[in-house]
């Protein structure tokens, strides 16, 4: 893996779990009683939170984490090598194929 992307991949990470540690420790405990003025559906937001928003937001961030990992990858930025050969490289052919 290349400085470049071992950089951009820390900073992707950091980034998504800054926004993890707003929705959840932050807004869910230390901020609670502020956002509990909001309220959700008849249910004060910072108990939402708390209980279903902050589990909503990671599972989000997993999803946004494999796809951004995916869009950097196919860009050619990734650390996987490509082989030119679509049979792969020479030790992993069979015996005798060509």
């Amino acid at each position: 893996m290349t400085r470049s992307a071992w950089r951009s991949t820390l900073n992707r990470t950091i980034l998504l779990l800054a926004i993890w540690f707003l929705a959840g420790p932050v807004l869910g405990i230390l901020l609670v009683d502020r956002v509990n003025a909001i309220s959700f559906d008849g249910i004060p937001l910072g108990f939402w939170i708390a209980q279903q928003g902050s589990i909503v937001v990671f599972v989000v961030l997993i999803f946004v984490n494999a796809w951004l990992t995916d869009r950097y990858a196919r860009d050619g930025n990734g650390s996987t090598p490509r082989p030119a050969d679509p049979a792969g490289p020479a030790m992993h052919r069979p015996p005798g194929g060509s």
